[in-house]
């Protein structure tokens, strides 16, 4: 079966380069830039954000990659499963955890609408400066992630770490 990729944009026909190996300055700096955002944020929360943002992606390989973590780290399967609509599900969620979700959306929908003022308002309310800044270089380390995830074509479930 062949798939049209002018209405499945996300279909890959070819293989693509290896990011890492074809630019390795940039691939170990966006690394330490990752464990440098997670710095001092609740591991679950880090999971909850990077599944959402690559929800909203249509990331298939970071999404797998990151609910497989979120299991492995003691995440429910009820809480993975109400990530993608969690503002119907808010009771699955803390007030923190949907604060950096809102912010979440926000962010990697910035062109949509940008960050709205209550939106970084409720962030702001939830978190410390310094942790608001670690969770907005999260958020601004898992969108890279998935824009290099799907421009090099990686394949769901074939996680290389």
């Amino acid at each position: 079966m062949t798939t049209n990729t002018s209405t499945n944009p996300t279909h890959v026909t070819a293989p693509r380069l290896d990011f890492g190996t074809s630019a390795p300055k940039a691939f170990r700096a966006l690394i330490a830039f990752d464990a440098a955002a997670r710095e001092g944020i609740d591991p679950a929360l880090v999971e909850l954000i990077q599944i959402r943002s690559s929800h909203l992606n249509h990331c298939a390989y970071c999404l797998h990659m990151h609910t497989n973590d979120a299991r492995k780290a003691g995440e429910s399967e009820d809480r993975l499963h109400m990530v993608a609509v969690w503002r119907e599900a808010r009771h699955f969620f803390t007030e923190r955890e949907q604060a950096a979700l809102a912010l979440t959306d926000a962010m990697t929908l910035i062109a949509d609408a940008g960050v709205p003022d209550d939106v970084y308002a409720r962030a702001a309310a939830q978190f410390d400066e310094r942790e608001l800044a670690q969770v907005l270089a999260l958020i601004c380390t898992i969108n890279t992630w998935n824009r290099v995830a799907l421009s090099t074509g990686k394949a769901a479930g074939t996680d290389e770490r």
